[in-house]
């Protein structure tokens, strides 16, 4: 009994609040709606708190209480993991006060909601790019400022997802071949232009050991007068890969490689 008591006080104490919102957001002064906004921030409304900061924030235009405002409606977008919003009025923040008090904070926010937006690799990339972006411009801004240690971090993890998708399109013209074209050329550019572009990442083994597996199939593919030059071109790439990749996890293929390169390398 005493349990059912507790659930009809609180029920009516939800419905209440439910109205007074209700009441609040339809004929609640302006100043009325800010105070409680905040309060709905304070209390992890995020909902109630973006709805109310966005109804008031052009009232507010012009006025000290602006610069708040702008930035608590973006936080309650970021509290509601709603990143694409909030990165858009983390924007509008900076655009509207690059010197502001939240600038910093704003300038590095955006880049951390493209960062918890960015696709999965085998999607396109362009938000993971304006992450990196936004994330570099951040620290080029504030190289001393409390959030630039996370900033080189997370570049560093999306550097990496973009070195996998050129992983993922190299392996795709290498599973390919020679289908309508000579995909082991495309899948060695791939993988060459990923190394150079994020020298750093961990797929670095992953991606040279595409370009000698390609290079290698091209060879057993090509012309006879041309076989021997690209089966030393092989071996050139096995030595690189064996360098830098001693006891790599491709090791044992790649010496198979190397033998059966040499092999064919020293037929005329």
């Amino acid at each position: 009994m005493r349990h059912k008591i507790i659930y009809i006080i609180l029920t009516a104490l939800l419905l209440n609040a439910c109205g007074s919102y209700q009441r609040l957001l339809k004929s609640g002064t302006v100043d009325e709606k800010y105070t409680a906004a905040k309060s709905f921030f304070n209390a992890k409304e995020y909902v109630k708190s973006a709805t109310l900061f966005a109804d008031i924030i052009s009232f507010y235009r012009g006025a000290k209480e602006s610069e708040e405002i702008m930035f608590l409606l973006a936080e309650s977008y970021m509290g509601q993991e709603d990143y694409y919003s909030a990165a858009a009025y983390y924007k509008d923040y900076v655009k509207s006060y690059p010197r502001g008090e939240f600038a910093a904070q704003c300038k590095y926010m955006i880049g951390y909601c493209y960062f918890l937006d960015v696709p999965d690799p085998r999607l396109d990339q362009d938000l993971t790019i304006q992450a990196v972006n936004a994330l570099t411009e951040y620290i080029e801004l504030y190289p001393e400022g409390e959030k630039a240690n996370d900033a080189y971090r997370y570049i560093a993890e999306l550097n990496d997802k973009l070195a996998y998708k050129g992983l993922l399109n190299a392996k795709l013209y290498l599973n390919l071949g020679i289908y309508l074209g000579n995909n082991y050329r495309s899948a060695i550019i791939t993988a060459e232009q990923a190394l150079k572009d994020y020298p750093d990442t961990k797929f670095r083994e992953d991606l040279s050991f595409v370009i000698l597996s390609a290079k290698y199939k091209e060879a057993a593919l090509s012309v006879p007068e041309k076989r021997a030059e690209r089966y030393s071109e092989v071996i050139d790439e096995f030595y690189k890969y064996s360098v830098e990749f001693p006891d790599g996890k491709n090791s044992r293929e790649a010496s198979r490689i190397l033998k059966e390169a040499k092999h064919y390398a020293s037929i005329k």
